[in-house]
């Protein structure tokens, strides 16, 4: 049996990686796709020719992208974050294609912040929403990032309203303190697996 395909989502300062990670170390795959697109972005010629094209040559500097740059243009111009988004999402969708299909566990996850706002949350089993309040989010990305607090909440605005994705979510994860949150992976983890055995 193929292994269920499950999207893991959540705002900016959520903390996905976090809940990512433990379920990791849950023997879980993970497919990162931020971190999927940021390699396929600097390696596919294409991508690199059709993202030069859409933002001029300054998107990239010595063969990196050059993500303030990419970052000041797309913050302000959700037009410009919609066309880069329609580039390169579906090469990301490609590549997870691929790597999904050398996948033997019951389940895989895969880790996405927009899976809301771009629609596809049709192509996944069930979705986790991990959540936190926006205080606590705005200050992670503050010291995470070290960026402005205008500026995260530029991000947030930007992105659907916790609320949205937690009344479509199969599961949810309040990830405020560690260990609750360790607790919540785990129970998620037996729920997906004993859904999984009922099939």
């Amino acid at each position: 049996m193929k292994p269920l395909k499950i999207g893991l989502t959540g705002g900016i300062g959520s903390g996905k990686t976090t809940v990512a990670n433990m379920f990791n170390d849950l023997s879980i795959p993970i497919y990162v796709a931020d971190a999927e697109a940021k390699k396929l972005m600097v390696t596919s010629k294409v991508l690199i020719r059709q993202l030069k094209s859409l933002l001029g040559g300054n998107a990239y500097k010595e063969n990196t992208l050059n993500k303030d740059f990419i970052r000041s243009a797309i913050f302000n111009d959700k037009d410009l974050l919609d066309k880069m988004n329609a580039i390169v999402h579906p090469k990301v969708a490609r590549h997870f294609k691929r790597w999904y299909n050398k996948q033997t566990t019951k389940y895989v996850i895969s880790e996405s912040a927009l899976i809301f706002e771009n629609k596809t949350e049709a192509n996944y089993d069930a979705i986790i929403t991990v959540t936190a309040p926006k205080a606590v989010r705005i200050n992670r990305v503050m010291t995470r990032d070290l960026l402005k607090e205008d500026s995260v909440k530029r991000v947030i605005n930007n992105q659907l309203d916790d609320a949205y994705k937690v009344n479509n979510a199969q599961y949810v994860i309040t990830n405020i303190d560690l260990e609750k949150t360790k607790e919540q992976v785990l129970n998620c983890h037996l729920e997906i697996l004993k859904k999984i055995n009922n099939q």
